[in-house]
């Protein structure tokens, strides 16, 4: 058995551990285990927020991804990663004390409450979408990771596979405890695990004297921005901001936190922690494409300079990758069990659920997220280019919950509908209409469709969306059972505007 698998054995065998031990953490405690389950209780420290934002922002886009861009397009790649930073600083200064004071579970719930069922519909449908899309590039660069490092044990789709059963053991047993332990250690080897071999790198191919001669010349690898444009590195700031703010995986957290400081410190921390990852993966792809400038593809940038490395330095870089794939795919699963057990089955499902079967079918959709994500995964073929575009799909709902919070009295109960829905219109459209687009990322058709209509809701609209913000109304109807909510109809510009 070589150096790399005996670490990668060794680290699972850990990650596993941790899980086992927070099934029991799920038993104990609150008497309500669900609780325990989807939101670790409430009562997350500022320690386990911090890493659990970390883990969920530095993910395989942050690394095999940033990588995969900087082979081309140099060090700008690695703003993906301090956008993702300044996005989580952002939520720690403005809404996550309301998220955490408010003791909800799940975006949609918060837009049901502002606007009716049906806005709560369609954005659970907006919800899962783009995190099913994220987590299905956790299994690609997975399989990139595994394969490029251990060709002898993985094929490219058995490293996919391998890595979505690891996913679903940790969430199926550990649940939010198990995803912001193991956050604990898979930070520390993501960093320790990119920097040591970031500098083993550099020695074996002469260091950045040597790395300059080597690159092609008239390239835009050490330049902040020429390499993939300042509108591109403007959209990578507006789309992570923007998703850091009401994507139900990151909002969980501050679901999850123990309270609102808490919520806030854990965000801004994490958010500082975060800013400089990227920067240190680009160089990973500046070096690959010096000395590998022929790969297949750009994917393998990162892994195929891993292989380089001596077996030890190379299994606990293997490692460190495999952990930020790990980190950031169990929190999206997570928030894809809590979307579907809080606004699809208790919805759906008159009778009350018990502990018991709410932690059975939390489990049971983690299994269907986690299929439907592979599937989805044998099919995409640029990582960063496809996270980006997915992301941008949350601006309806940072725009509706912004102003929510700082200027409710513009908000009109017949707007959340539309606006969540021309949201997820462009996005359908930009995927599979690229004739149509307009403009050179989506994100920026995002924000001027969604705040026109919300503008145009604000000037003609007649009744206010319910502000849930400054009352602690939503908690109340929170549990609400379904006939009262499919009572309404469905929404109407005509009637209510």
């Amino acid at each position: 058995m070589s150096t790399q698998l005996i670490i990668l054995v060794f680290y699972v065998a850990v990650l596993l551990a941790i899980s086992w031990w927070s099934s029991l953490l799920i038993k104990r405690g609150t008497a309500n285990k669900t609780l325990n389950y989807l939101l670790a209780g409430r009562n997350l420290p500022a320690s386990l927020v911090t890493v659990m934002l970390t883990g969920l922002a530095v993910g395989g886009a942050s690394t095999v991804g940033v990588a995969e861009r900087a082979y081309t397009q140099g060090f700008s790649a690695g703003w993906y990663n301090a956008a993702w930073g300044l996005g989580g600083i952002f939520v720690g200064l403005t809404v996550a004390k309301h998220f955490r004071k408010m003791s909800i579970k799940t975006i949609p719930q918060i837009m049901g409450h502002m606007f009716g069922p049906w806005t709560r519909v369609i954005s659970v449908i907006c919800q899962l979408l783009v995190m099913i899309s994220i987590t299905a590039l956790q299994y690609v660069a997975g399989g990139a990771i595994l394969t490029a490092l251990l060709p002898d044990v993985f094929t490219f789709n058995q490293g996919m596979l391998a890595s979505a059963v690891i996913f679903i053991i940790i969430t199926l047993f550990g649940g939010y405890w198990a995803s912001g332990l193991t956050n604990l250690i898979n930070v520390i080897v993501i960093y320790v695990g990119i920097v040591v071999a970031l500098c083993a790198s550099l020695g074996k191919f002469g260091g950045l004297s040597a790395l300059r001669e080597a690159l092609p010349p008239q390239g835009p690898w050490f330049d902040l921005i020429s390499g993939m444009g300042l509108a591109t590195v403007v959209a990578y700031v507006l789309v992570l901001m923007t998703m850091a703010t009401t994507t139900q995986a990151v909002s969980q957290i501050c679901f999850a936190s123990k309270n609102e400081a808490t919520a806030r410190n854990g965000f801004l921390l994490g958010g500082v922690l975060i800013l400089p990852a990227g920067f240190l993966c680009a160089m990973f792809g500046i070096l690959a494409a010096a000395n590998f400038p022929n790969l297949e593809k750009a994917s393998l940038a990162l892994p195929t300079l891993a292989t380089q490395l001596s077996p030890a330095v190379g299994g606990l870089f293997l490692a460190s990758l495999w952990a930020a794939d790990i980190s950031t795919a169990v929190g999206l699963l997570m928030g894809c069990s809590t979307l579907v057990l809080e606004d699809v089955v208790k919805k759906i499902y008159v009778k009350p659920l018990n502990n018991a079967q709410e932690i059975f079918l939390s489990r049971i959709v983690v299994l269907l997220v986690s299929l439907l994500s592979f599937g989805l995964a044998l099919t995409v073929v640029g990582i960063l280019k496809t996270i980006t575009t997915a992301l941008a799909v949350t601006t309806s709902f940072t725009f509706i919950v912004l102003a929510g919070i700082y200027c409710p009295g513009i908000l009109k109960r017949a707007a959340g509908f539309w606006v969540v829905l021309a949201s997820l219109v462009l996005w359908i459209i930009w995927t599979y209409f690229p004739s149509l687009r307009i403009g050179p990322e989506l994100i920026y058709a995002e924000w001027l469709v969604c705040g026109t209509i919300l503008l145009l809701f604000a000037i003609f609209a007649k009744e206010p969306a319910r502000d849930i913000f400054s009352s602690s109304q939503a908690d109340s109807d929170a549990n609400k059972p379904p006939a009262e909510h499919l009572s309404k109809s469905a929404p109407s510009s005509g009637s209510k505007a």
